[in-house]
C-alpha cells in the first residue's frame, strides 16, 4: 500500500467519522429540544399541581363552613323539636280544661233551666 492509498483511506475514514459527528450533534441538539419541552411540561405540571393544591384547602375551608352551618342546623332542629313538644303539652292541656268548662256550662246550663221552671 502507497502513501497516498494510505492517506485516502484515511481522509475517507475522517469523512465518515465527521458526518457522524455532525449526525450525532444534530441528535444532540434535538434531545436538548426535547429536554427543553420536558422542562416546559414540568413546570406546567407544577403549577397545576399549585393550583390543585389551592383547590383543596378551598374545599376544606367550605367542608368546614359546612360542618358549622350542619351543627347550627342540628341545635335550631332540637329547639323546634322542644318547642313542639311545649305547645302540644299545653293545647293538650287547653283541650282538657275546654273539655271541663264545656261540661260546667252544660250543667250550669242546666241548673238555670231546672231554676226557669222552678220558678
Amino acid at each position: 500500500m502507497t502513501n497516498e492509498e494510505f492517506q485516502k483511506i484515511v481522509l475517507e475514514k475522517l469523512g465518515n467519522l465527521e458526518d457522524k459527528v455532525v449526525g450525532i450533534g444534530n441528535k444532540v441538539v434535538g434531545l436538548e429540544d426535547k429536554v427543553v419541552g420536558l422542562e416546559d411540561k414540568v413546570v406546567s405540571l407544577e403549577d397545576k399541581v399549585v393550583d390543585l393544591g389551592n383547590k383543596v384547602v378551598n374545599l376544606e375551608k367550605g367542608q368546614e363552613e359546612i360542618k358549622k352551618d350542619v351543627k347550627s342546623i342540628i341545635e335550631q332542629t332540637a329547639n323546634l323539636s322542644e318547642f313542639r313538644y311545649e305547645i302540644n303539652t299545653k293545647v293538650d292541656k287547653l283541650t282538657e280544661e275546654f273539655n271541663t268548662i264545656e261540661i260546667v256550662t252544660a250543667k250550669n246550663w242546666n241548673d238555670i233551666a231546672k231554676l226557669k221552671a222552678a220558678r
